[in-house]
C-alpha cells in the first residue's frame, strides 16, 4: 500500500470538505454538493483503479486466465 495515496484521498476529502462550507456559507448549496460529489468521484476512481490492480495481482499469482 502506498501511502502517498492515502494522503492524496485525504487531501481531496480535506479539499472537498473545505469547498463545501465556504459554498455553503455562500449561499451556494448546489455547487457545495456537487463539489462534493466530484470529490467522491475522484477516490472512487482511485480506489477502482486499485481494485483492477489486486485483481490482476491474485489472478497473476494462482494463474488464472
Amino acid at each position: 500500500m502506498n501511502v502517498e495515496l492515502i494522503f492524496r484521498i485525504a487531501g481531496v476529502g480535506i479539499l472537498a470538505a473545505v469547498l463545501h462550507t465556504v459554498l455553503k456559507q455562500a449561499g451556494k448549496e448546489e455547487l457545495a454538493h456537487l463539489v462534493s460529489l466530484a470529490g467522491v468521484a475522484l477516490v472512487l476512481m482511485w480506489v477502482v483503479q486499485l481494485l483492477a490492480q489486486l485483481f490482476e495481482q491474485v489472478r497473476s499469482v494462482f494463474h488464472l486466465y
